[in-house]
């Protein structure tokens, strides 16, 4: 089925593109909110956004699967061989509280990988994309992961607390700690070279990661869990337990600064 990725991606994009005039509209606007549980917020845009993107894409593809945040899961989607996988607002937070620190995630997804992705700020105009094969671009140039090998001097999306509390601070010495609200932005920013990896310890879903897992892999980088497994999208569980994020040199070290945290973990 790979010989319609290219039009799949230009329905996409379209999609995306309209995408970002709905969300600019209410960021710079006033957006009413409310949390769907405590501790998660959802606003209008949120589901203006999730219907625009159902309309629009399985409109032209009925025979696709679908998994979006803001759609009520139907394991219908597990039959399916490509199914849509959205995240209409990655970093709610930030968006309702009028901070560019958000984006749109869309991503095709074949056989629980994949295929295409596209991650935009609307607001900064920071246009994301992959086709599987074809590498990654950020506003249209080709972007490639940081080369660099070793932990010193890293520029980490990370908590520092955390490494802090799991006795990591000494394996990372000179390491810069930043944090973004949107788990798919850290992801990409890793694949721009505007950081060496993004670690998130704590479970995330298919819709947060899936677009940004292909363009960090066409930037020529790895996203994996601490104990190294690769991620399998579009199964009946649709929870990641955590995501580690770098070019594919700094990998293996990474991995051997979580060796501690996957034994605590199985223990």
């Amino acid at each position: 089925m790979t010989e319609n990725l290219d039009t799949d991606f230009a329905l996409l994009d379209h999609a995306m593109q309209e995408a970002g005039d709905i969300a600019r509209r209410y960021f710079n606007g006033t957006v009413k909110s409310w949390e769907k549980k405590p501790g998660d917020p959802v606003s209008e845009a949120d589901l203006a956004l999730d219907a625009h993107f159902r309309d629009s894409l399985l409109a032209a593809r009925p025979d696709y699967g679908w998994l979006s945040e803001e759609t009520a899961d139907n394991h219908v989607r597990l039959g399916k061989s490509r199914v849509w996988v959205i995240d209409p607002i990655d970093g709610t937070r930030s968006f309702i509280a009028g901070k560019p620190e958000f984006t749109i995630a869309a991503a095709l997804v074949e056989n629980g990988r994949p295929v295409i992705g596209i991650v935009y700020n609307p607001v900064l105009e920071e246009y994301y994309e992959a086709i599987k094969g074809r590498g990654a671009k950020l506003n249209g140039r080709l972007i490639t992961c940081s080369p660099k090998s070793d932990l010193a001097n890293t520029r980490l999306i990370a908590s520092r607390n955390s490494f802090d509390w799991h006795g990591w601070l000494e394996d990372v010495k000179g390491a810069s700690f930043s944090h973004v609200n949107s788990i798919a932005y850290r992801m990409v920013k890793v694949a721009s070279r505007h950081a060496d990896a993004s670690l998130s310890l704590t479970e995330k879903s298919d819709w947060d990661i899936a677009a940004a897992d292909i363009i960090l892999s066409e930037a020529g980088g790895i996203t994996t869990t601490t104990g190294g497994d690769s991620l399998i999208y579009n199964r009946k569980s649709i929870h990641q337990k955590n995501v580690i994020s770098s070019g594919e040199a700094l990998h293996p070290q990474l991995m051997k600064l979580l060796e501690s945290f996957g034994r605590a973990k199985s223990g």
